[in-house]
């Protein structure tokens, strides 16, 4: 049969929050007033992801390839939420992680995450 392939994930963006949903049946989801910090990681030969990450270090990892106008449009909402940075982030041809966005009442601390 030929077709598109199943995608491992698929992204929803509400104006409630986001949902990553997996191929094997596990859900991630955020409530957008839940988010309190936002990173970009970007490795070499890999997709750019986007970790939105609440008070307790739970959250959400989006790969940019699943993303559309309305999760960047959804980000400007944040208080002082910088575009710019966010973007040159992304466009980074550095291996790493970027803190490009933080609440402004964020907890102490937020754990160290690893990335597939």
């Amino acid at each position: 049969m030929h077709g598109n392939p199943m995608p491992d994930s698929y992204v929803y963006v509400t104006e409630e929050g986001v949902t990553r949903h997996y191929a094997d049946g596990s859900v991630e989801a955020l409530a957008w007033e839940d988010v309190v910090e936002v990173r970009v990681v970007t490795e070499d030969g890999a997709d750019v992801l986007y970790i939105l990450l609440d008070r307790d270090g739970e959250g959400c990892v989006v790969p940019r390839s699943a993303t559309d106008a309305t999760f960047l449009a959804r980000l400007r909402y944040l208080p002082d939420f910088d575009l710019e940075r966010f973007v040159v982030a992304a466009e980074s041809a550095h291996d790493g992680v970027v803190v490009v966005w933080r609440s402004p009442d964020p907890p102490s601390t937020l754990p160290d995450l690893e990335y597939d």
